[in-house]
């Protein structure tokens, strides 16, 4: 792997859409910089600092949320002279995003008081009123044809059809929910599944016309979904809950077909890899070392620590680091926090927030547990590449895990005390976003071979 030089950074990051370009929030600056040199292409000055960045789908515009103020601004790549801001007045801009036909921005007022349709081609604008959710509850079509906004009126949960040509009011139905958390359509835009809060499980599958597919509940009397995800190929729902189990619908009955525990203790016959990060003290041969000024000067050159990081591969029965939330603290660290699927849907990536170190990978062709990664720090972050099967995920540590069906690994950063605290990948998985406290940089990553084989070395 080849690494560029560090750059600052102070708060949001993204790469474009169509993987040329990366922007990067300066204080009140925004930097777009090219992914293959680095240069920066252009400099855009907001007007307060910038909390937050997203690009239009055409990877040609971009917006730029400064909730401080609150006020939006969007720029043009191609057209750097053209500016746009929208100002909500006293109501104010919660959260705001693209459309998927990249000429309407949607924002959401503070206090959930009416969602706006911003058109950048003749200025008008729609509202929506009493949406649920400030950054969730919107969801749109794969064609970009049709929106999905949840809303509340008279203590009830609703979900408005809206095209996205005239934006214009489809539909209207309301759901069988006590307090609705999030709406996402499927990858094949025939159904959109809509899942409770913790206090209520319950996941609900619905047509696009309104009428409720089906209705899962997997238990009552306890905290219920944490997180939910349809799988790239459309195929399955996997839902996370604070009981610590992660299952997977099909798409046909909508029945539970794979339900996976996530154990503190892993007990033998176990056919999975289990990796265990560890420090190994690095031998140093010390018989050809003479002093010399350079020596008493200090070497900016030497390494930082004197060991090297890898996984060793352990043995069943072994014993996860688990920790108990304690029992009187609201939003207990438990459940399955993060889940995420491979591109070819064939494993899902599972982190139990009771035992933030450990990263489960689960095999959905075989219905069992693939692999299982320990690291010393909780995990920040996982992603999958876009491209391929292989897994990356960072603890806040110096180093960067990686795993794939042949083998788990680290890599070092050549960095100087950079530690990576969030990760992303680009669109056509070429190149490798590493986030810093106050800096980043990025990697750029090899394909894999037919038949990679890794060590499981530093």
């Amino acid at each position: 792997m080849e690494f560029t030089e560090s750059y600052k950074q102070t708060g949001p990051c993204s790469f474009s859409p169509n993987a040329r370009f990366i922007a990067v929030a300066v204080d009140y600056r925004l930097v777009i910089r090219d992914t293959l040199s680095f240069k920066v292409v252009q400099l855009f000055s907001c007007l307060d600092k910038i909390s937050y960045i997203e690009w239009a789908l055409d990877s040609e515009y971009i917006l730029c949320g400064l909730y401080k103020r609150p006020m939006i601004q969007a720029w043009s790549l191609t057209q750097p002279e053209w500016t746009c801001k929208i100002d909500e007045g006293p109501a104010g801009i919660a959260y705001a995003r693209w459309s998927p036909d990249s000429r309407h921005i949607l924002t959401t007022t503070d206090f959930q008081l009416r969602l706006t349709v911003w058109s950048l081609v003749n200025t008008a604008c729609v509202h929506v009123q009493w949406p649920k959710h400030a950054s969730r509850g919107v969801s749109f079509t794969q064609d970009g044809k049709f929106a999905a906004i949840c809303t509340r009126r008279d203590c009830k949960d609703y979900i408005n059809l809206l095209s996205c040509h005239a934006w214009e009011i489809m539909g209207t139905f309301a759901v069988d929910t006590v307090d609705l958390a999030d709406i996402e359509w499927s990858p094949d835009d025939s159904a959109i599944v809509i899942w409770d809060s913790p206090l209520e499980y319950k996941v609900l599958i619905y047509s696009p016309d309104g009428r409720c597919l089906f209705k899962y509940q997997a238990y009552e009397s306890g905290l219920g979904v944490k997180s939910v995800s349809w799988s790239p190929c459309g195929q399955f729902l996997a839902v996370g809950s604070y009981d610590q189990m992660l299952r997977v619908l099909n798409h046909l009955t909508w029945k539970t077909f794979a339900e996976f525990m996530h154990p503190n203790t892993v007990r033998g016959p176990c056919y999975a890899a289990v990796f265990k990060e560890v420090d190994e003290p690095l031998q140093l041969d010390m018989s050809e070392l003479c002093l010399s000024d350079d020596f008493s000067q200090g070497n900016d050159d030497s390494p930082e620590e004197p060991f090297r990081v890898r996984y060793e591969v352990m043995e069943a029965p072994i014993n996860l680091p688990f920790q108990k939330p304690p029992a009187e603290k609201p939003n207990p660290k438990q459940g399955i926090g993060i889940l995420s699927w491979s591109n070819d849907s064939q494993y899902i990536c599972t982190r139990n927030d009771s035992m933030p170190t450990v990263l489960w990978i689960w095999d959905i062709r075989h219905l069992e547990v693939a692999a299982i990664l320990v690291q010393k720090d909780p995990i920040r972050a996982a992603a999958w590449d876009p491209t391929c099967t292989r897994l990356v995920l960072c603890t806040g540590s110096t180093h960067l895990y990686m795993w794939t069906p042949s083998g788990a690994y680290c890599v070092h950063v050549p960095q100087p005390q950079f530690t990576i605290t969030d990760l992303k990948w680009n669109s056509d998985g070429s190149c490798l976003f590493l986030k810093d406290k106050e800096s980043f940089c990025c990697a750029a990553v090899p394909s894999l071979p037919e038949s990679s084989e890794y060590s499981s070395d530093d």
